[in-house]
C-alpha cells in the first residue's frame, strides 16, 4: 500500500517530473485529494456519476499538466482550479443543452439538489440551509460554499478564481445576506 502521507507536494511533483515511476506518483496524489476533490464537485451536480466524471476529467487534465506545473500554488490549490474549471464547464455546457419551454415555469430555475440522494442524508435544517444556498448566482454559491464548508481562505479562493479579494469578500456577504433572507422566509 502506498503511504501518501510520506511525500510532501514538491517531492511528489519532482519525481513526477524526473520520470520516477510517474503511474505511483499520480496515484499517491489521485489518493491524498481525491475525496476533497469529489466533495467539491459534488456540492454543484446532482449525481454521483456527474461528480465522478468531473473527477476523473480533473484528474487526466492534471497529468497531462502536471509537467507544467511550477510549484507558485499549492497542488492541492492547483488541482482545485482544475476541478472548479472543470465543473463549471460541465454545468454551462449541460445548460446550454437544455431546452427550455416559456410556458413550463419549473424549467426556469434548475439548480441541483440533494434532498433524494441515495449518497447524502439531509435534516430539515440542512434541507433549508440547501435551498438557500442553491437559490445564489453561481458565483456566489461558490465563493459561500469555498468559505464556509471548506474554510478556504480568501487569498486561495483569488488564486483559484482569478479575482480579488475585496470582490471575493463581497461575493461572500452578499451571499450570507441572501442565504440568511431566504431562511428568515421560510
Amino acid at each position: 500500500m502506498i503511504d501518501a502521507e510520506k511525500y510532501s507536494d514538491i517531492e511528489l511533483v519532482e519525481a513526477f517530473l524526473n520520470n520516477q515511476n510517474r503511474e505511483k506518483i499520480f496515484r499517491i496524489i489521485m489518493k491524498r485529494y481525491g475525496t476533497r476533490i469529489y466533495t467539491h464537485i459534488r456540492t454543484f451536480l446532482v449525481t454521483h456519476e456527474e461528480a465522478d466524471d468531473i473527477v476523473q476529467n480533473t484528474f487526466v487534465k492534471a497529468w497531462r499538466a502536471l509537467p507544467k506545473f511550477r510549484l507558485e500554488s499549492s497542488l492541492f490549490t492547483w488541482l482545485y482550479k482544475i476541478s472548479t474549471n472543470e465543473t463549471l464547464s460541465f454545468l454551462k455546457s449541460k445548460q446550454n443543452k437544455k431546452t427550455i419551454s416559456i410556458d413550463d415555469d419549473e424549467n426556469f430555475v434548475q439548480i441541483p439538489s440533494i434532498e433524494n440522494d441515495d449518497h447524502h442524508t439531509s435534516d430539515e435544517i440542512t434541507q433549508k440551509l440547501t435551498k438557500a444556498i442553491e437559490q445564489l448566482p453561481e458565483k456566489q454559491r461558490l465563493v459561500f460554499q469555498m468559505k464556509y464548508f471548506e474554510e478556504m481562505k480568501y487569498e486561495d479562493m483569488s488564486e483559484i478564481l482569478n479575482t480579488s479579494v475585496g470582490a471575493l469578500k463581497a461575493s461572500y456577504h452578499f451571499a450570507v445576506k441572501k442565504i440568511e433572507n431566504y431562511l428568515e422566509l421560510d
